[in-house]
C-alpha cells in the first residue's frame, strides 16, 4: 500500500492508477481475511462432525451440525465472491498502469474426481493446421483433458401405447392385445412421474403448487388440481404395501414411538394436528428382521389415538413420558401390557438446556455422567442381546447406581422450584422405565430411532406450511410410511416407488410382499449378480 508520508503526484491519471491499486490491495486483504475465517469455521465443523459421529445422534448435536453447515455454506460463498472481486480488481489495476498488486488465491481442499459412472462427451477444440511460427506440418504429441460437470435439463416424453387390431380373413374375428394396466385408475401419468411427484412432495418437501410452477417452466402445464388427483389415487393404489408395513412393525418385539405437530388448514386459520410414528429397528441388538416405520395422523393428541394404533400390539415400547401412553402400560390390558422403556435422551436434554444456557454446575455434571453411559452403548451397538447385557452389568450398572445416588443427593439440596431440581425430578420419577434397559439387551437407551423418523416432517413444515385437511394428513402419513421405510433399508424411495407403481396393478395379490423395500432390494441384487 502507499505510504502516508509520501507526496502524492499531481498527475490525475497516476492518481487514478494509485487509487485502483489501493482498492485492489484492500480487496485482496479482505479476501484473505474471509478465507481465514472460513478455514477456522471449517475446522470447527470438522471437530463438531467428529464429535457427532463419536457421541451419537442426539438432537442437540444434529441441530448444531445443521447450523454449522448453513454457516459454512454462506462463508464459502462470501469467500469465493471476495476472491473473485480481488482478482478482478488486481487485473484492472494492472491493466490501467504499471502498478503491481499481489494477487491472492484461496487455499482449497483437494478436488474429488468427477463420478466415473457418468457418461462422457468429448468436445475437441480444433488445433491449427500448420505451425503458427514457421508454417510447417504439425504432428500430434498427445492431449490434455479438462473435465467440467454439466447438467442436462430434465426430458419429458409421451409414451404411446399402440394396440393394433387384426381381423381374420376366414372367420372375420377381430383380435387386439388387451389394454395395458395403468398405475392409477384415472389420469395419464406414468409410474416414473407419479413417483417423482410423491417423493418431491413428501421426501423433498416441495408443495404441489411449486411443482406445478416448475413443470410449467419446462413447458408442461399440469394444474395443482391434476397433481392432487394423481397423489390421492397413487396413495390409494399403494395402500396394500402400507398395510403390510404396519403389520411388520407391530409384529416386532420392541418398537419406538413418538409424535410431532402438523398444522392443518381450517376455516380461516390453521389448527394443530399430530403425526405419530412407530419404528421397528432391531439392528442395535443384531435382530435379523428389516427395519420399518409406520405413520398415523390424528386431529389432536388425545390418548385414544395411540390406544387405537397399538390395539393389537404387546411388547416393549421406547417412548417419552407422554401421559396418553399410560393406559397402554396397565397390567390388565388386552392383548397384553406394553412394557415402558423411557428415553435417556429426553432426560439428558433437560440437563443439557440448563448446562448450555445457565451454565449450571449440577446440570453440566449430569450431562457428563449420562454421556458416559451413552459411550458404553455405542461400543455394544449391533451386538447380541446377551452380549449387551453382559457389558451393561459390568460397565453400565455401577455408573447408573452412582448416578441415582448423586441425583438424589443433589435434589435434596435444591428448592422444588429450582429448574435443575425439576430436571432431576423428571429423571427420578421415570427411574424404573429409564433403567429397564439394564435388564433387557433388546432395549436401547434412547428413543432416537423415532425422533429420526420424524425429522423429515419437521423440515417439511417450513415448506408446505400446513396440511389441507384431515384427509391430507392421513394421506401424508401413508406416504411417509413408504418413504421412511425405504430409507431405513437403504433403498432409493423414488426408484422403488416408480417400479412398484409400474408393477403393482398386475402383481399377484398373494405375493405382494415381494414388493416391500427389503425384498425388492434383494431381488434387484440377485438379478445384478446373475
Amino acid at each position: 500500500m502507499t505510504r502516508t508520508d509520501e507526496p502524492l503526484p499531481n498527475d490525475i491519471e497516476t492518481l487514478k492508477a494509485m487509487l485502483l491499486a489501493e482498492r485492489a490491495t484492500r480487496l485482496v486483504m479482505e479476501a484473505e481475511a474471509k478465507a481465514r475465517t472460513l478455514l477456522i469455521e471449517q475446522m470447527k465443523f470438522i471437530i463438531a462432525k467428529l464429535r457427532h459421529e463419536r457421541f451419537g445422534q442426539s438432537s442437540e448435536r444434529g441441530a448444531l451440525l445443521e447450523q454449522l453447515e448453513l454457516q459454512l455454506a454462506d462463508l464459502e460463498e462470501d469467500a469465493s465472491e471476495a476472491e473473485a472481486q480481488a482478482q478482478a480488481a488486481a487485473q484492472a489495476a494492472a491493466a490501467s498502469a504499471k502498478i503491481k498488486v499481489e494477487s491472492f488465491e484461496r487455499l482449497r481442499p483437494a478436488r474429488r474426481p468427477l463420478p466415473a459412472h457418468l457418461p462422457r462427451e468429448r468436445v475437441v477444440h480444433p488445433a491449427p493446421s500448420a505451425c503458427p511460427c514457421c508454417g510447417g506440418a504439425l504432428h500430434k504429441l498427445g492431449e490434455d483433458v479438462t473435465e467440467t460437470l454439466e447438467l442436462i435439463p430434465r426430458q419429458w416424453k409421451v409414451i404411446q401405447h399402440v394396440r393394433e387390431k387384426f381381423s381374420c380373413r376366414s372367420c372375420e374375428a377381430i383380435t387386439q392385445p388387451p389394454a395395458p394396466s395403468h398405475p392409477i385408475a384415472r389420469g395419464r401419468a406414468g409410474p416414473g412421474l407419479l413417483a417423482h411427484i410423491l417423493f418431491s412432495k413428501y421426501g423433498l418437501h416441495l408443495p404441489l403448487n411449486r411443482q406445478s410452477n416448475t413443470y410449467a417452466r419446462e413447458g408442461v402445464e399440469l394444474d395443482v388440481s391434476t397433481l392432487a388427483d394423481w397423489v390421492g389415487a397413487a396413495a390409494a393404489t399403494l395402500m396394500p404395501l402400507i398395510l403390510l408395513i404396519r403389520a411388520h412393525v407391530f409384529a416386532a418385539e420392541r418398537i419406538h414411538a413418538d409424535d410431532t405437530t402438523v398444522p392443518v388448514l381450517a376455516k380461516g386459520k390453521t389448527r394443530t394436528g399430530r403425526l405419530w410414528t412407530y419404528v421397528r429397528d432391531d439392528r442395535p441388538f443384531a435382530g435379523p428382521d428389516p427395519p420399518a416405520a409406520v405413520f398415523f395422523y390424528s386431529p389432536d393428541r388425545g390418548g385414544a389415538h395411540p390406544e387405537q394404533h397399538l390395539a393389537g400390539y404387546a411388547g416393549l415400547m421406547q417412548a417419552d413420558a407422554y401421559a396418553g401412553f399410560n393406559k397402554l402400560y396397565e397390567a390388565g390390558r388386552k392383548p397384553g401390557p406394553i412394557v415402558e422403556a423411557a428415553c435417556w435422551a429426553h432426560a439428558r436434554r433437560k440437563f443439557f438446556d440448563l448446562a448450555r444456557l445457565n451454565k449450571a454446575p449440577i446440570a453440566i455434571e449430569a450431562v457428563e455422567r449420562i454421556d458416559a453411559l451413552f459411550a458404553i452403548e455405542r461400543e455394544i451397538n449391533g451386538a447380541s442381546p446377551q452380549q449387551r447385557l453382559l457389558a451393561r452389568n459390568e460397565h453400565t450398572r455401577p455408573l447408573v447406581v452412582e448416578l441415582e445416588t448423586w441425583l438424589r443427593q443433589q435434589r435434596a439440596k435444591l428448592s422444588a422450584k429450582n429448574e435443575t431440581a425439576k430436571a432431576i425430578q423428571y429423571s427420578l420419577k421415570l427411574w424404573g422405565a429409564l433403567t429397564r434397559f439394564l435388564d433387557d439387551g433388546r432395549l436401547c437407551m434412547s428413543n432416537n430411532a423415532a425422533e429420526r423418523a420424524l425429522r423429515g416432517i419437521a423440515v417439511g413444515r417450513h415448506n408446505w406450511t400446513f396440511a389441507g385437511s384431515d384427509n391430507g394428513g392421513r394421506r401424508a402419513a401413508a406416504i411417509y410410511t413408504l418413504i421412511e421405510t425405504a430409507k431405513l433399508n437403504d433403498v432409493d424411495p423414488q426408484a422403488w416407488l416408480a417400479d412398484v407403481l409400474a408393477r403393482l396393478q398386475d402383481h399377484p395379490a398373494k405375493r405382494i410382499d415381494e414388493l416391500l423395500p427389503w425384498n425388492w432390494q434383494r431381488e434387484r441384487q440377485q438379478k445384478a449378480a446373475a
